[in-house]
């Protein structure tokens, strides 16, 4: 008979825990992209500058850190300026593809 695994007993999952190199990083954030939803867009890279360290993301962006988490805070809406500051920032770049019919 198997044991029953009880909810308080699993570690609960962190995406940040998985984005190890700059390949991992690179493709979470472009599937993320493909789906299209840009709020989940920013989740993402809220999750990619906690795996890098916000404080390192900020400093390396040009922003402050409370900037940083304010742009990167659910339901913000940050301009595309302060997008490319954290992806250059995060060692990803933003990259136009043809739409596949």
């Amino acid at each position: 008979m198997s044991e029953k695994i009880k909810m308080v007993n699993l570690s609960t999952f962190d995406m940040a825990e998985t984005l190890n190199t700059k390949e991992d990083i690179a493709d979470y954030l472009t599937l993320v992209l493909e789906e299209g939803d840009m709020s989940e867009f920013n989740h993402a890279l809220n999750v990619v500058a906690r795996a890098r360290g916000m404080t390192a993301v900020a400093a390396q962006s040009g922003l402050t850190r409370e900037a940083l988490y304010k742009a990167l805070r659910p339901q913000s809406q940050p301009r595309f300026d302060t997008i490319y500051r954290i992806c250059k920032a995060l060692g990803v770049r933003l990259v136009g593809k043809p739409i596949e019919k």
